[in-house]
């Protein structure tokens, strides 16, 4: 055995050994070097004696010491490899599956005790196993999410489930889309074969399957065995086949994420060889994948990052953690009606305040519909719905928001509206209340002066729809003390949300931020590029939502205000207010063409009965490509149609960064990414500069590209050409 042993090996005297995964070192088994070292100790020793003496290894039950199962690879083994580490990542996986492949053709029953999370690598080892049991545990969950960090299984995870599932099927349900599901989920989906109330049950039918089933093999390894669904040697199969690429190209909308495709490629021509064959395509695929630079973005960004931002690094210290018992939510509209979902599913009393009575029913409704859906889905049960809905207290009445220690003001963006409901309620909540704004663009400084109580004062800029969205900005006033910054953390945790923190300005970071993207394709439009290219460049840079498209669902109104209102505030303190190529389009198509966006019925898109028809033809006419001279002026090559999206967006944040809008690389990347719809294959704005070819010397020079083709808001900011010539990278 290695001198670190992270498989403890058990025998009974009836033969039967159980391998409890446990590494000494860590709180989690993950499929590091120590694990991989075992693993290999492991299948040697079980073929010596099995071998020698075969009653000696009757079955075998792999089980956890830990609260999972497994956790999967070592995703710091795996983000540090390199082009030439290519090699070595490619034999590190042949040999995993080799000693799976050992253990599981040794000729004795072999069963998985899943005693938790089984993701990923942990679940690739179950699926080496003949039977999987799953401990049926609250929070417990079953999956192979590789594709969400740019990768694919590498230990069997492609090969497997093909053959388990068929081709179709474990495209679909499990490797595509990462999904997760929890234990009964599970079990429907045909991933595990059984489910335990309890670890006692879990080893007992362990036992059981190997007394029943001495002669117990994989389905794969039975002669005759055919792939469910069948082949492309199959005809019907065959004809069908096309139809994954095509798909597969429609979700990704041209985005640059190779983990889907080689998904796609592994499967379908691992279907057509040997096992052993499979095992290395699957190798080969997984290899591309973790040598090159996206799968290094989205590991940093939603593994790493994520992980420090929820862990609460931008939280202030020093405060003890306390939790929200009983919420007012201020403004019964499309977002104070999502607060107060969210905060009721948490396990929070909330209550919902409007101007009438009849406004604020209208604000629970929301939650009544949702339910109904959830209900309708088997998502939930009549009970868990009524108690939620028991929690929301809709009411015209302040003294009803008597005993509440938060409040989160939801109504419309005016600081003198704001001002007010707050005025009303102060002195009626608890004496120590946290008092909360969600706003996505007014100074936090600026509200907080109509409270008596600004050091309580906070900024939560939740994102519409809030059921769905996972992100809250947390925007720290020139006032507001540690312990509510502490507080308000706490409470975005308790709604199991993800919050970052920033420091406050005008549009603070991510409404600030994705006005630079949606300003760049309406001054492309401007420019006389076609709308169609437009839409089609954010596609393909990785937007999940194109940019005109984006535009009309905030409406052509907003932007023009928040313009307007930052534009004085800029005069009012003495400085020069630089105006960008869209806003003469904005105003062009507000003023001139009566066209303000989706709830207006007309925007960059034409409507009927709310639902977009086509980019407007009219789009073309006015704002065509003019002519110098009778020569066309140059069109904008695609690349840097893409390239002004990106880059607007990372370079703003630099300037966050230099402004002290932002203190943590984590929460840029992470705001990013689930809260404005960056592209995840880049792993967020710093990261994308981080990775960008040629590192932050490389970036640096496409900037001043960009700067020399279109305009000085393209110039590198001080800090990204500082650390650009000293070698460095926002960490």
């Amino acid at each position: 055995m290695s001198e670190r042993n992270t498989i403890r090996w058990e025998r009974s005297d009836d033969g039967i050994v159980t391998l409890v995964l446990d590494d000494p070192d860590q709180s989690a088994n993950t499929m590091n070097n120590a694990f991989k070292a075992s693993l290999t100790a492991v299948a040697d020793r079980l073929e010596a004696e099995h071998r020698a003496e075969p009653a000696s290894v009757r079955g075998i039950v792999l089980t956890s010491a830990k609260k999972t199962f497994f956790a999967g690879g070592d995703l710091r083994e795996l983000i540090a490899a390199t082009p030439a580490d290519a090699g070595s990542v490619l034999d590190a996986s042949m040999t995993v599956k080799r000693d799976l492949r050992r253990i599981e053709t040794l000729g004795v029953p072999v069963v998985a005790a899943v005693n938790g999370a089984a993701l990923g690598g942990g679940y690739e080892i179950a699926l080496a196993c003949h039977h999987r049991i799953a401990l049926d545990a609250p929070g417990s969950k079953i999956g192979l999410p590789e594709v969400t960090l740019g990768l694919l299984p590498g230990g069997g995870g492609v090969t497997r489930t093909v053959r388990l599932l068929g081709i179709t099927d474990a495209l679909l349900k499990v490797l595509l889309q990462g999904k997760q599901y929890d234990p009964r989920r599970a079990l429907e989906a045909g991933l595990v074969h059984e489910l335990a109330a309890d670890r006692d049950e879990l080893l007992s039918k362990a036992r059981a399957f190997i007394d029943a089933h001495p002669e117990s093999r994989q389905p794969w390894d039975v002669k005759g065995y055919r792939i469910p669904g069948g082949t492309p040697a199959n005809p019907r199969f065959a004809a069908d086949l096309p139809a994954f690429p095509a798909s597969l190209k429609k979700q990704l909308a041209g985005a640059p994420y190779p983990a889907p495709r080689n998904i796609l490629a592994a499967a379908v021509e691992g279907s057509q060889v040997d096992f052993e064959t499979a095992q290395l395509i699957e190798a080969r695929y997984f290899t591309e994948l973790v040598t090159g630079q996206i799968s290094k973005n989205m590991i940093q960004a939603f593994f790493f990052d994520l992980q420090a931002v929820n862990a609460g690094r931008s939280r202030p210290q020093g405060t003890a953690p306390r939790k929200v018992r009983k919420v007012a939510v201020l403004g019964a509209g499309m977002m104070g009606a999502g607060i107060a979902y969210s905060c009721a599913r948490a396990g929070i009393d909330v209550v919902l305040k409007d101007v009438s009575p009849e406004a604020a029913a209208k604000g629970k409704a929301y939650s009544e519909g949702l339910l109904a859906k959830a209900l309708s889905r088997g998502r939930t049960t009549e009970a868990a719905r009524d108690e939620l809905l028991a929690r929301i207290t809709p009411t015209a009445d302040p003294q009803d928001l008597a005993g509440c220690d938060a409040v989160i003001e939801a109504v419309f963006e005016d600081p003198a509206l704001k001002h007010k409901v707050f005025q009303e309620i102060q002195h009626i909540v608890e004496p120590d209340a946290l008092l909360c704004s969600n706003t996505s663009t007014l100074p936090i400084t600026v509200l907080a002066e109509g409270v008596e109580r600004p050091v309580d004062f906070v900024g939560l800029h939740f994102f519409s729809p809030v059921d769905k969205m996972p992100l809250v900005e947390i925007i720290k006033g020139a006032r507001t003390g540690d312990e509510a910054l502490a507080r308000a953390f706490d409470l975005v945790r308790q709604i199991r949300k993800t919050p970052i923190v920033v420091n406050d300005s005008r549009g603070f970071f991510t409404s600030r931020v994705i006005g630079r993207f949606i300003n760049e394709g309406v001054a492309m439009v401007g420019e006389g590029v076609d709308p169609v290219s437009v839409e089609q460049a954010a596609a393909q840079a990785g937007y999940p939502a194109k940019v005109l498209s984006l535009m009309d669902e905030l409406t052509l109104t907003l932007p023009r205000r928040i313009r307007d209102e930052t534009r004085r505030a800029v005069e009012a303190a003495g400085g020069v207010w630089a105006p960008h190529p869209a806003d003469a389009v904005i105003d062009r198509m507000v003023d001139e063409f009566g066209r303000t966006g989706r709830s207006g019925g007309a925007g960059f898109y034409d409507y009927a009965d709310g639902k977009r028809t086509g980019l407007w033809p009219g789009l073309r006419e006015h704002f065509g490509r003019d002519t110098e001279q009778g020569a066309e002026v140059p069109p904008v090559p695609f690349e840097d149609m893409k390239d002004r999206m990106l880059f607007s967006e990372a370079l703003d944040t630099v300037r966050c960064l230099e402004e002290n809008v932002l203190t943590s690389v984590a929460d840029a990347n992470i705001g990013s990414l689930l809260g404005i719809g960056f592209p995840g294959w880049t792993g967020g704005v710093l990261q994308f500069i981080n990775g960008y070819e040629g590192g932050l010397p490389g970036f640096v020079t496409r900037a001043r590209e960009l700067q020399a083709a279109y305009g000085d808001r393209f110039e590198p900011p001080a800090l990204l050409v500082e650390k650009a010539e000293q070698g460095g990278t926002f960490r």
